[in-house]
């Protein structure tokens, strides 16, 4: 009887709020192989080679599959234990493993990251001193979002050599009141916790939770994966082309997305964040810990185009390793992460005892289309086509970043000459904060190498003025073609060199080239 009237009592409420705000009665009985169905089809429209799904409810998987291809045009087919990058959703490793210090007595969250690493200094002196642990782990620390991340893509700098350069960086916003994404802090709490424990980050995280947890084919590097089967191949688009990518070492920013796992891997991660640190008999940090990893620290705010898509939702921050933020009524715990030809997505609701984790092996935004499906089948919502909805907008994302190139190739003026000899461009460039790049004359073309990262090595065409066009020598997943500009001081001689890539994630602009 009491049950009944209980029941009474939610539809009652249910109506009372009216359609568009979130049901109270979830459906008990959620049509898994339907979802698994819609995954399919997704991914067949979006033209994903692979990718792989799990969900884990009140402690139990309810689904961990496959689908697609590990590589495009090969046999091969993903299934849950195929290894992904996980990337940015490394971040909560980290910021778990600050906890189980926090925990053992080797640190405080409130410490000053200076107890730590003496040597650690940013663009100021106050921030400096005042950056406290946990500020590493939530983005306020005053610099741009991705702001420096070419510190450690593709170069050969280990993490301490990244976080000692990011004292030549500027600010973008106020400490402590601007949020900015920061790849580089995270590196940074990668450091204070090796010098606290005395490990490295990858081997204190594989100790302390992939081997207990039995995350068996979980890595935190990429040494050594050449030799592990079930691998996905990584892919992305490239002037409109889908192509592979090789794996690369992220090795130097483990700490802020060095993760690789399989989604049944994952769902041993998420039952253990859904029992706040505890699982299968053992307590990997405390329930008060979880909380504080959770608990919002730096507001993100929301846009017109989500308050309208989404009126559900209320609020967005960043807590620790994890954003958070409403929708239909709970609170979610979530990120994503961007590798180079892999994106991820991993959502947790805590109330609910929901988790959900999408790994796929292509650059697009279909991780977080099949995770408000899914979410929207658990929680009650009205379960909008959030795939078909988002691809168009996808595709004009993609259609957007070929013009862009094929713009910066058409700007040449037609017979138009440098103002100086080729040999007056050659030279070495540098600066403080990233180094060094060669201008050199290769078979009467200019060609531009980057002394810190190898692979990068472009040949400079002009177009117009003292203003080259610079093309890779080698495909790279975020970015493509740029321009090279050559600043010619009064004398006559050239001072500066200007470099500009237009993309959404490395900041060129922000390299400084002095002539040497």
């Amino acid at each position: 009887m009491k049950y009944r009237m209980r029941i009474v009592k939610l539809f009652l409420v249910s109506v009372l709020l009216g359609p568009g705000l979130p049901a109270l009665l979830q459906s008990a009985d959620v049509d898994v192989e339907k979802l698994s169905a819609y995954i399919s089809k997704a991914r067949e429209d979006w033209g994903v080679p692979g990718l792989a799904v799990a969900i884990v409810k009140d402690g139990k998987v309810a689904l961990a599959r496959g689908y697609g291809s590990r590589e495009m045009g090969k046999l091969k087919a993903v299934d849950a234990d195929t290894l992904f990058a996980i990337a940015s959703n490394s971040k909560a490793f980290t910021s778990a493993a600050i906890a189980t210090l926090v925990e053992d007595g080797k640190l405080d969250w409130n410490d000053r990251v200076r107890k730590h690493l003496p040597w650690f200094q940013l663009y100021d002196r106050y921030v400096t001193e005042e950056l406290r642990v946990f500020e590493l782990l939530c983005h306020r620390s005053g610099l741009g979002t991705f702001s420096g991340d070419l510190l450690w893509y593709g170069t050969s700098y280990s993490s301490e050599e990244v976080v000692r350069r990011a004292r030549f960086l500027p600010p973008k916003g106020v400490f402590r009141s601007d949020f900015g994404y920061s790849n580089l802090m995270f590196i940074a709490a990668g450091e204070v916790l090796k010098a606290a424990s005395g490990k490295p980050w990858s081997e204190y995280v594989t100790e302390r939770f992939f081997v207990p947890l039995g995350m068996k084919r979980t890595r935190a590097s990429v040494r050594g994966l050449g030799k592990v089967d079930n691998v996905a191949t990584p892919h992305g688009e490239v002037m409109g082309k889908l192509v592979t990518f090789p794996w690369i070492s992220w090795d130097s920013m483990g700490p802020a997305g060095g993760v690789i796992s399989s989604v049944r891997d994952m769902s041993l991660w998420m039952r253990m964040q859904l029992s706040e640190g505890h699982w299968d008999g053992r307590k990997y940090f405390s329930r008060e810990s979880s909380r504080k990893m959770w608990k919002p620290h730096m507001l993100t705010g929301l846009s017109a185009a989500d308050r309208k898509r989404f009126p559900s939702t209320h609020f967005k921050a960043y807590a620790l390793g994890w954003g958070t933020q409403d929708y239909l009524g709970r609170k979610l715990v979530r990120h994503g992460g961007a590798y180079d030809g892999m994106y991820s997505g991993v959502m947790l609701v805590p109330e609910e005892k929901l988790g959900i984790v999408v790994l796929t092996n292509s650059m697009t935004g279909i991780s977080h289309a099949l995770i408000l499906r899914i979410l929207d089948a658990y929680l009650g919502g009205r379960g909008n086509d959030w795939a078909a909805e988002f691809l168009p907008r996808e595709k004009w994302s993609q259609r957007r970043k070929v013009q862009v190139q094929e713009n910066l190739g058409s700007s040449r003026v037609e017979g138009a000459e440098p103002s100086l000899k080729l040999t007056a461009y050659a030279g070495t460039y540098g600066g403080q904060l990233y180094g060094d790049a060669a201008v050199e004359l290769e078979k009467g073309r200019l060609v531009v190498r980057f002394k810190p990262a190898e692979d990068f090595v472009a040949d400079l065409k002009h177009l117009r003025d003292d203003t080259f066009l610079l093309t890779w020598r080698k495909n790279f997943p975020w970015f493509g073609k740029g321009t090279c500009r050559f600043l010619v001081g009064k004398s006559g001689k050239v001072e500066e060199m200007k470099i500009d890539v237009p993309n959404e994630d490395f900041w060129f602009t922000e390299l400084e080239f002095k002539r040497r």
